[in-house]
Order: C-alpha cells, then structure tokens, then sequence
C-alpha cells in the first residue's frame, strides 16, 4: 500500500515500500516525480535508498527517510539514512580502493562491495601508453565510479569530466586506513561538519574520506595519527557534547 512520502520524512521505511506524491490520493495513482536529467526546478530527485519501480518510487532499504528541500520552495531530493556498514558501488561516489592485482592494461581495486571494481591506467592524470603511472599491488587509490550497477562490473577514474585529478589518485603510503559505518561517513561530508572543525584544534592533519566507508588520515607523528583516528570513530556514538569534552580533554593533555 503506497503511503505519502511527506508523512513520512523522519520515520523508519522498510524496502517494497511505495511512496506517492504528498497532497494526492493513493488512488490517484500518482507517484513522486523524478528528475531523469539531473536536479531542475519542481522535481523531485531520486537518492540513496530508493530506486524507481515503473511510475513509482520504491524503497529499496531499511532506515529513516529524509527530505532536502530544493531551495526554491519546490522539488528537492529524498533518500533513506541507514547505518549500514556493507556498501553498494553508486556512480559518482568517491571511494577509497586498495589495489589487489594487475590484469594487462587494467588493475582490480577492492572497494568493500560484493566485487572488485576494474582501473584502467588511462585513467589518471597526464597517463598516456608510454607514461604510465606507478601502481602496485597494495596502493590505495581515491578515484570516482563512472560505471556502477547491478548488471556490470564498477569501473573507477582518477581523473575528473574535465580529465584533471582534481585531488584523486595514489594515496600516500604513510597514514592510516579505517573503516566506519557509511551513516559516520555522510556526517563527515556535511559542509561545515562540527567533528572536522573540532578535531582541526587538536594537530594538523591530512584527510580523505571514502563513501565506501573508509577512512585515510595522517598527522606529524604516529600517535597522533592513531589519537585522530580514535576519535574519529568514537564520534559515532557520542553527542555533540560528549565529543567536546573528549576534545578538551585532549587539548588539556
């Protein structure tokens, strides 16, 4: 039974659900208009955690829906907050990989899916036949999905539209490589995230997140490394307040 997706901004959704277009009657049998071409004005978007299911708009995993207004009092986009760990490839996503083989022209990075994703070494910056970038086996890789669906293989790029790296590529090989839930992961890419500014006062640090639920970070030195590192994963269980004071405390120190 399809229910108002507007009553339900906030509430835990199972996946078959049937979401509509709120101020219209089941029988209608309008469902939520989607954008097919990107974001445009009066349309609503499609995000994580649903899927379109003919005309209509279906979820496809357990959690709370949400709702982002798009700013010009109409459309916006829904999608479903989970804190699942396991994570499924989506085009456009920035992931973390680690290189596992090099087949031919190609190298299979592990990105914590159900498959590897394949590397072309065209696809880094500057990469021609004859200059080929040095990858090995253990790499760790920032790249993008350009490809990624049940039915194919994910396909990861180093490089941007405009064929420039634009912070993608090799990662460093010192640092220190983690993995959180993808709910901790979405908090850390919100703009202006408090727990990136909080952390910013203990040391200077380098770090790269990963959609696919990994993290990469480095310090001056190896125990503060391994002291951001904690904190960054306890944050998932603290409140705003308990995670200041674990600041302070630090800062104390």
């Amino acid at each position: 039974m399809a229910r108002s997706a507007e009553e339900l901004v906030g509430q835990v959704v199972l996946p078959g659900d049937a979401l509509f277009l709120p101020g219209h009657a089941e029988a209608d049998s309008e469902r939520l208009c989607l954008a097919t071409g990107g974001p445009q004005k009066g349309r609503l978007v499609c995000g994580p955690g649903l899927r379109r299911g003919g005309d209509g708009l279906l979820v496809a995993k357990c959690g709370l829906l949400r709702y982002r207004g798009g700013g010009s009092g109409s459309g916006g986009t829904y999608w479903v907050d989970s804190q699942q760990r396991r994570y499924v490839p989506v085009k456009g996503d920035h992931v973390i990989g680690i290189v596992t083989t090099k087949a031919g022209d190609i190298f299979k990075v592990d990105v914590g899916g159900s498959e590897q994703a394949s590397l072309s070494y065209l696809a880094f910056e500057g990469a021609t036949k004859r200059n080929r970038p040095n990858v090995q086996v253990g790499d760790l890789i920032y790249g993008q999905f350009i490809v990624a669906n049940k039915d194919m293989e994910p396909e990861m790029v180093c490089i941007d539209s405009s064929g420039r790296a634009n912070g993608m590529g090799i990662i460093g090989q010192d640092g220190f490589l983690f993995k959180v839930s993808l709910g901790l992961i979405r908090k850390l890419l919100a703009p202006e995230c408090e727990i990136i500014q909080d952390l910013g006062q203990l040391y200077p640090f380098e770090l790269v997140l990963g959609m696919n639920g990994r993290i990469w970070v480095k310090a001056k030195t190896i125990q503060q490394t391994l002291i951001v590192a904690n904190v960054l994963e306890a944050c998932e269980h603290m409140t705003a307040e308990q995670r200041k004071q674990a600041v302070s405390k630090l800062l104390d120190n």
